[in-house]
Formats: C-alpha cells, sequence, structure tokens
C-alpha cells in the first residue's frame, strides 16, 4: 500500500529524528534501508520513502519500526518500545491544535518539550518564563510582542500559554523545574493596570512555594554571566530521547539536541545559578518588590 503523507505532528517529527539518528549511526543509505526492507515478501520501500518518514511527511506502523531498528543494531528494549508505542500515537494531534492553527511549529516543540520533560532548567532576562506567567501579565506581553498577528488571535495564545503551566503541577510526576530570572524584571510597569505586577510577584511566589519548583533571582549587582547571551532552556527526557537546548535571542528560538549541548549548556546554567541569589533571599527580593508596589 502506497505511503500517504501524513501531517507532522510533534510525534512524528520526534520518531523521524529518532530514527534518522539510528540510520545515520548505522551507516546505512537511504537506499541502504530501502533494500533490508524490501526483503519482506510484498514489501515496497523505497529511499523517498524513508525520507518522508524521517521528516515525519509520511506514516510508519509499529512494526516497521521495530524491523528498521532491527536493521540498525538498536536493540535496547527500553528504547525500541519508546518508539514502537510513539509510531501508534504519531498521529495523535497535541491539545494546542484546538487553537485553531495558532501554534507555530517551533513553539509546539517547546510545549511538547515542557509536556515530556522529566527536568526542566531555564533562565530568563528578558521576560518572566510563560510556565509563571498570570493570565493578565500573559496578555500584556502577548499585545507588546504579538502585535504582528492578528489580534482575535491574541486570546488564544494567552490560553495556550496557560495551558503550558499544567507541566508544574501534573499529578503523575510534575516536571522537576528550577528557574533563574533576572531582577530587573521584578521592576517592570503596566500603567493602566497598576496592580498587574503585584500579582504577578504573588504568582512567583506561590510557584516557588511548590516542592518540584526552585526559584532563583539575578541580583542587578550580579556582574557577567552566560544569561548574558539570551533566554535560555534545557530540557531532559527519559530514555530514550536526548536532552534538548532551546535558546533565545532577539526573539529567535534555536534548538539543539544531544547530549553534549545538554552538557555544555548545563555548564552555564551552573555557572548563572551560582550568580544568583539562592532561593530563600530571592524569594525576599520579590516579596520586597512586591510590597513597594501600589495595591
Amino acid at each position: 500500500m502506497p505511503n500517504v503523507r501524513a501531517i507532522p505532528t510533534v510525534r512524528r517529527r520526534r520518531l523521524g529524528r529518532a530514527l534518522r539518528k539510528f540510520r545515520t549511526g548505522a551507516g546505512l543509505s537511504l537506499d541502504q534501508v530501502a533494500e533490508l526492507m524490501n526483503t519482506k515478501p510484498g514489501a515496497k520501500w523505497d529511499g523517498p520513502k524513508t525520507s518522508r518518514i524521517e521528516n515525519a511527511n509520511a506514516k510508519i506502523s509499529a512494526p516497521e519500526v521495530v524491523t528498521l531498528l532491527g536493521h540498525y543494531g538498536v536493540t535496547d528494549t527500553e528504547t525500541v518500545t519508546a518508539l514502537e508505542d510513539l509510531a501508534r500515537t504519531a498521529g495523535k494531534p497535541g491539545w494546542w491544535s484546538t487553537y485553531g492553527g495558532i501554534v507555530p511549529p517551533h513553539l509546539e516543540d517547546r510545549i511538547d518539550a515542557e509536556t515530556e520533560a522529566k527536568v526542566i532548567r531555564a533562565y530568563y532576562g528578558t521576560v518572566i518564563p510563560g510556565l509563571l506567567q498570570t493570565g493578565a501579565y500573559a496578555r500584556e506581553i502577548t499585545a507588546a510582542t504579538a502585535f504582528h498577528i492578528p489580534k482575535e488571535q491574541h486570546p488564544g495564545i494567552v490560553d495556550v500559554r496557560m495551558g503550558r503551566q499544567a507541566t508544574l503541577t501534573r499529578p503523575d510526576d510534575p516536571a522537576e523545574c528550577w528557574f533563574v530570572i533576572h531582577e530587573a524584571l521584578l521592576f517592570q510597569k503596566f500603567t493602566p493596570h497598576p496592580s498587574l505586577m503585584r500579582e504577578q510577584l504573588m504568582r512567583l511566589l506561590d510557584v516557588s512555594e511548590l516542592p518540584n519548583v526552585n526559584l532563583q533571582v539575578m541580583p542587578l549587582d550580579s556582574g557577567p554571566h552566560p544569561g548574558a547571551r539570551g533566554n535560555l532552556s534545557i530540557f531532559h527526557f527519559p530514555k530514550p530521547w536526548p536532552s534538548l537546548v532551546s535558546t533565545e535571542s532577539a526573539g529567535v528560538s534555536h534548538y539543539i539536541e544531544g547530549p553534549e549541548a545538554a552538557e555544555r549548556f548545563q555548564k552555564d546554567f551552573d555557572r548563572i545559578v551560582a550568580s544568583a541569589l539562592p532561593a530563600d533571599r530571592s524569594r525576599d527580593a520579590i516579596r520586597t518588590h512586591m510590597e513597594g508596589m501600589t495595591r
């Protein structure tokens, strides 16, 4: 049966990346894979099909995934089972798909990372992280930064951002999160809404009390540190998924996958943490700023 063009869901893209990694690790070309897969009676496989699967533009069944992994020399049971399960659910759209396509692919990848991660490490110097924002703060930031997007889509953008926060309190093993935010963000003002920032700072204090969340503030007098390069997030996942790093500069996000990148940026994050206020003093700093604001 011909391979039907598939919707490139986040799950399909993740599966495709994994299969490409194992194929190249085995030193096999697309055509060589086709030859191996065509040894099975009735199989109709070619190099372009493999390419479409790896680029999330074609479907692949769970049994075909198992066969491919066998040709690639992948025998680890956890890895095979994880990719087999992913193939079964590859066509399932994310919860954010109900918002009419306002979520671009790069943000889909981030939401998927936040949803699936066991550990999240993040530094933000330009804006309160989306996982920590109040709805009111999110609306103001969206209006200020998404002016190129039709205003009627802004409520959906905010709703998606609020939905992402479920990763902090999900009942089945919430993500272990460590946030560092710059103190300059605590000075933000929203003139038409004088109580908005006070509520946002209260939100930070509330989240910092969660057992799975560590929140630090980078003081104004901290001196140089790796966070000067821009916002940074590191996501660690259960086996077999590789860690993912997201860097952001001038509003553009870049994603880097693999243990080497995670190790490099984790060292940067460790230096950021060392330059920031301890958790208790960070809460004191947030509380001081909040108490100095107009109710």
